[in-house]
């Protein structure tokens, strides 16, 4: 009696020490439990000779649940069989006319539709690799995309058919075949699609078609911003792939959700996470082709949305969104998404009740992912001694002021503290390797880090600035180097860049983001040389950016400098710029603002400032 009193005694006290000193301890084991059983599969996968692949996926879940609804868009419900049958007979039209086969890549301009997916599987069964174009993009940086993932194929939406009309001379000199999502098109040499799949049979193609041996073999290539002027391919691999897809899933997620996906299908959040996720727990997505604040809640109420993806520009929309009395009437049980603030958070909350927000954080060619699996706000994850042994990373100092990571006397990079701002770097290896980017090696090394603790070590640079508290939770800071955020898209300096120093007054641009009170990222500002007998011209340069640059690259602020500052290499120098803000009464120089109404950039006064920064003035 006395012995089975002193081991209860024992078990109590036990439990009162993980309670006050690990009190995360069960819900951290359970949820690293789930991500192993997601990961053991992986590891089968790497040991068989065939690899089941996210369209494998979809192909066994068509099978097994045919009369599903897999997409809803306008309102219209088509099946997962629907969508099976015609991307077979998209395959069978490129099949016979030769336009794709095993091993080519095709680019995919398309906005958010049925038929995006469609074409995408349709492409993969033949074994081809698909790029997502960004449908922002236009001219130059379009045609650079072929040249970096060498696709001789685009397949285009018939509602961005226009935007191709300046570069398809350049495409047809470049022997691109060019087919058009409709039935018929008046361009020459462009094909259609839609009508030859009337046509075209839905057999299955043989699976051989599209099998492969290896998790690391390319399926997609997505462009994020580059660093040097122009979009980098990033390749996603079907290991990449098979990990993202099991979002929702480790979130607990199931077959009975219905996930609300607003975000563009050619970024990886909405194809990877949204579409892969979905089909991995045999799920319904609701399919958009833009967000629309006004029209969220009614969607979710009329079609059952038990999920949505967000990014946090997307909920600020929503909380910033007239009040409704039925603002809480809905089914909505979790967001899973990237880039909430903790104030848009806590409002969301207040406004919508208790929706289950889940972090995801990585990047898009990155090799770690953070998951705030127990909700805690303002965390963009969750880091523990689990997590640790099967991940390995590092947050190291940063000196910003030289845009470099700080190095000992030994020439190594130094830890920082819990609670200190590092960089966050990713420990390359077998578990988690970098695959880079297509066409240039030397765009893939530029994001490695060698020798930073020990001789020989490489590890990835993510660019962020994270802090890592006591408890584990990890909160993103800052973003660093030649890219910022704005309106969820990278922005790449160079790029933006570039494209204002063709205009005849600009002799150099400095192009920076930034922080304007109760918006998501960056805003952009650059700082500019005008050239000698020459003067500033603001519907010049408005005319410019509205014609070479998507909207969210778009400087928002000018600031006339008579020289630039630069370190010792000659590398412009962001820092104290970007530190100085726009305020113009706190800035000596000139300082104009992206008037859209007045379709020039006219000067920045006091009263502008404030208006913009008291969230009055629309961006």
């Amino acid at each position: 009696m006395l012995l089975g009193s002193s081991i209860a005694a024992g078990l109590l006290a036990l439990l009162l020490v993980q309670k006050l000193f690990f009190p995360y301890f069960w819900s951290d084991l359970v949820f690293i439990s789930r991500l192993l059983r997601y990961g053991i599969r992986l590891e089968v996968y790497k040991k068989r000779s065939k690899v089941v692949t996210v369209l494998d996926r979809f192909v066994q879940q068509a099978a097994r649940i045919p009369d599903k609804p897999f997409i809803i868009y306008e309102g219209i419900s088509y099946t997962y069989e629907d969508v099976e049958e015609r991307s077979n007979r998209v395959a069978h039209v490129f099949q016979q006319r030769g336009a794709a086969r095993r091993g080519d890549t095709v680019a995919l301009l398309m906005s958010n539709e049925p038929d995006f997916i469609c074409v995408w599987f349709g492409l993969c069964k033949l074994g081809c690799s698909v790029a997502f174009l960004n449908t922002n993009i236009r001219s130059r940086s379009l045609l650079h995309c072929f040249g970096c993932c060498g696709a001789r194929t685009l397949v285009v939406g018939a509602d961005l058919l226009d935007t191709l009309e300046d570069i398809l001379p350049s495409l047809k000199q470049d022997n691109i075949n060019v087919w058009a999502v409709k039935m018929e098109c008046s361009l020459p040499g462009v094909e259609t699609l839609l009508d030859k799949l009337q046509q075209a049979p839905e057999d299955p193609i043989p699976a051989e078609q599209r099998a492969v041996t290896s998790l690391k073999t390319p399926t997609l290539y997505i462009f994020t911003s580059g660093t040097t002027g122009l979009p980098k391919a990033a390749i996603i691999t079907h290991l990449q792939s098979v990990k993202a897809a099991g979002g929702f899933w480790a979130y607990g997620g199931c077959s009975s959700d219905v996930i609300y996906i607003s975000l563009p299908l050619y970024h990886s959040a909405a194809s990877l996470i949204g579409i892969g996720g979905t089909i991995e727990i045999g799920a319904t997505c609701v399919l958009k082709k833009k967000f629309s604040a006004s029209q969220f809640w009614g969607d979710c109420r009329k079609f059952n949305v038990t999920i949505f993806q967000y990014i946090g520009e997307l909920c600020r929309y929503l909380c910033n969104q007239p009040k409704a009395e039925n603002e809480k009437k809905h089914k909505v049980r979790m967001g899973v998404g990237n880039g909430l603030r903790p104030e848009v958070w806590k409002e969301f909350h207040r406004r919508f009740g208790d929706v289950r927000l889940c972090e995801i954080y990585g990047s898009t060619e990155g090799n770690l992912c953070f998951m705030n699996h127990l909700g805690k706000m303002g965390a963009v994850g969750r880091s523990n001694f689990f997590y640790k042994l099967l991940f390995k990373y590092d947050l190291v100092r940063y000196d910003k002021e030289n845009d470099e990571p700080v190095r000992n006397k030994k020439g190594f990079c130094e830890h920082v503290s819990k609670g200190e701002t590092g960089l966050l770097l990713s420990k390359i290896n077998e578990q988690s390797p970098f695959f880079g980017y297509a066409g240039s090696k030397q765009l893939t090394d530029k994001k490695l880090l060698r020798d930073v603790f020990v001789k020989g070590d490489v590890y990835f640079n993510t660019g962020d600035l994270m802090v890592e508290d006591t408890d584990g939770f990890i909160s993103f800071k800052d973003r660093i180097g030649d890219t910022f955020r704005w309106k969820g898209e990278n922005v790449g300096t160079t790029e933006v860049a570039e494209a204002l120093e063709l205009v005849d007054f600009i002799q150099e641009a400095n192009v920076y983001g930034v922080e304007i009170p109760g918006n998501e990222g960056r805003a952009g500002m650059t700082a500019i040389i005008i050239k000698p007998d020459r003067r500033f011209d603001g519907k010049k340069l408005f005319q410019h950016v509205l014609d070479h640059l998507p909207s969210y690259a778009r400087p928002l602020f000018v600031r006339i400098q008579e020289t630039m500052e630069v370190t010792g290499t000659l590398k412009q120098l962001k820092f104290r710029l970007v530190e100085s803000g726009f305020n113009p009464s706190m800035i000596t120089e000139a300082v104009y603002f992206l008037d859209y109404t007045g379709k020039c950039y006219v000067p920045l006064t006091n009263s502008m400032y404030n208006s913009i920064v008291s969230g009055q003035q629309k961006l």
